[in-house]
């Protein structure tokens, strides 16, 4: 019989849309009662929350610049559910600037990428840790990008950040082990809105030229955190590449 997450609860940043929302669909699908974290689409996190499977669902807002919104939230959770299990960091945020204009990418908009991407997922993990050692089997899944090791992608910040959420990752499998296993998955173009301007015309270019030929959807990486959670017992500070072979071309 396949493994269920019946008793769990997992907390998805940045689950009102997108990765986010196909993730909370795929855990509640599997027994979790899920909280969809959002910072601005509270319509749309109820709405999701109306989707899930089973019940026990609530929306919580989480702000990845706002470190209290997490301490709060991980209070919320530890007072209404007593437990946290899961926490996926699926939230983030860039804005495509030509890799070759330096001028664009100006210190404003490093560091707000850098803060949603790092120090946002990083502040998360802080507030859940104690839920999760308490848990003694909990999971973190920090939603990534091969831009991270390709340093392709929207930006040079983006890139950069990716890559430092994958090192934060291992440092952190290192210190919260063996109660927390600690990985990342890895997209490259999933098809969202999460970057300005991105067509479908703009997708399909980019899966014709990958080894599969695919356009991933936000099911295809939902399905491979899932798999994280429920099947790679025995790993940690990994990274887990979810793009149709794109990091290959």
């Amino acid at each position: 019989m396949a493994e269920t997450l019946e008793g769990r609860v997992a907390v998805v940043t940045g689950a009102s849309s997108g990765i986010g929302a196909a993730t909370a669909r795929a855990l509640a699908q599997a027994g979790a009662k899920v909280v969809v974290g959002y910072n601005r689409g509270e319509a749309r996190a109820r709405d999701v929350v109306a989707s899930l499977a089973g019940g026990g669902h609530r929306i919580q807002r989480m702000v990845l610049e706002d470190s209290d919104t997490l301490r709060r939230a991980a209070a919320d959770v530890r007072g209404d559910y007593g437990r946290c299990d899961i926490l996926v960091n699926s939230a983030g945020f860039t804005r495509p600037v030509p890799h070759a204009d330096l001028e664009k990418l100006d210190d404003a908009l490093i560091d707000a990428v850098l803060i949603a991407n790092v120090r946002g997922p990083f502040a998360a993990i802080r507030a859940f840790a104690p839920l999760l050692r308490e848990s003694g089997d909990g999971i973190v899944i920090n939603v990534s990008s091969i831009a991270g090791f390709t340093g392709q992608g929207s930006s040079i910040a983006y890139a950069a950040s990716k890559a430092a959420l994958d090192t934060m990752t291992m440092s952190l499998a290192r210190a919260l082990g063996p109660q927390i296993r600690l990985m990342c998955v890895s997209p490259g173009a999933v098809d969202t809105d999460f970057v300005a301007g991105r067509t479908r015309a703009m997708l399909e270019k980019s899966a014709a030229e990958s080894p599969l030929r695919r356009v991933v959807q936000p099911a295809d990486v939902a399905e491979t955190i899932m798999g994280c959670i429920l099947h790679l017992k025995s790993s940690t500070g990994i990274k887990v590449v979810c793009d149709g072979g794109r990091f290959l071309v």
